[in-house]
């Protein structure tokens, strides 16, 4: 199928509902069909069952609990840098926001303010900071950790469109990020606030937080603020704050001075949670 092609059925597709099929046969009691499912899963995606806490495909109550597996203990040691990569998967893009600009894909960029939901006084402390993209494909682990200490300040539940997030999406549709579901959360750390979006995708049947549990479904038509200013929800570098259930997209805001992004970063490489993403200029 070309990428024309496949970004122009996306319009058309009943993605919600589909969305809402997968979510129901991803909870599902594992059955024959369901384990099944997730062997015929492990072995189209090449998912290294290895490093899986729990390895015994068949001891899984569900494919969600097979596709959210916590790693082994040290399968992701923590690099020596100010922040650490939050998740495994791809680089969509990363750099600077100019301005209140962030780059999606070639012909398409995004607001701060619409991505958290449209709150401006948020939005304006990324003014001119940093961003990083990262998308999670099927074969990856798919819980979600802290780039850094970091105390819960607020999130923020935006309802929206449930495009499919691969980069043949970022590059068809203007305003990928800002368009879809999302969970939006703010976080207070030693050199400032810090965002982390979980963007929702098709057939994403939920996102969750560590501190909330699952956050949708229900899918609202409204824009829900939680805060948490006052009750010390405080979370350390490396540690899960949140998981995928069904696969999607992490963005990250980074006020300024904007932050040095590993050199060997670049867009399309891979990534492992853990591993250096950038240094505070100093």
């Amino acid at each position: 199928m070309s990428e024309r092609l496949f970004v122009l059925l996306q319009h058309v597709l009943p993605k919600l509902a589909l969305t809402r099929l997968a979510g129901h046969f991803a909870r599902r009691p594992a059955d024959p069909l369901v384990r099944w499912m997730i062997r015929n899963f492990i072995a189209r995606y090449q998912v290294n069952m290895a490093e899986a806490a729990n390895p015994d495909i068949d001891s899984y109550a569900s494919f969600n609990e097979f596709f959210t597996r916590a790693l082994k203990p040290g399968a992701r040691p923590l690099a020596d840098a100010d922040l650490v990569c939050p998740v495994d998967g791809a680089i969509s893009q990363f750099g600077a926001i100019e301005q209140d600009q962030i780059f999606q894909a070639k012909g398409h960029r995004y607001s701060t303010r619409a991505l958290v939901g449209g709150d401006a006084k948020l939005a304006e402390q990324f003014q001119d900071g940093s961003f990083a993209t990262i998308y999670l494909s099927p074969r990856d682990y798919h819980r979600i950790h802290m780039p850094c200490d970091g105390r819960l300040l607020q999130m923020i539940y935006v309802p929206g469109e449930l495009y499919s997030v691969n980069p043949a999406t970022a590059r068809g549709v203007p305003g990928l990020f800002a368009r879809n579901e999302r969970v939006v959360c703010v976080f207070e750390s030693a050199r400032g606030p810090f965002v982390l979006t979980l963007v929702g995708a098709t057939i994403v049947g939920s996102m969750a937080t560590v501190w909330h549990g699952v956050v949708n479904p229900p899918r609202g038509k409204q824009v829900q603020v939680w805060n948490y200013a006052e009750q010390q929800i405080v979370l350390k570098r490396g540690e899960e704050m949140g998981r995928f259930l069904l696969g999607s997209t992490v963005v990250l805001l980074f006020p300024k001075p904007a932050v040095s992004f590993n050199p060997a970063w670049a867009p399309a490489a891979g990534v492992r949670l853990g591993e250096a993403m950038a240094n505070y200029v100093r």
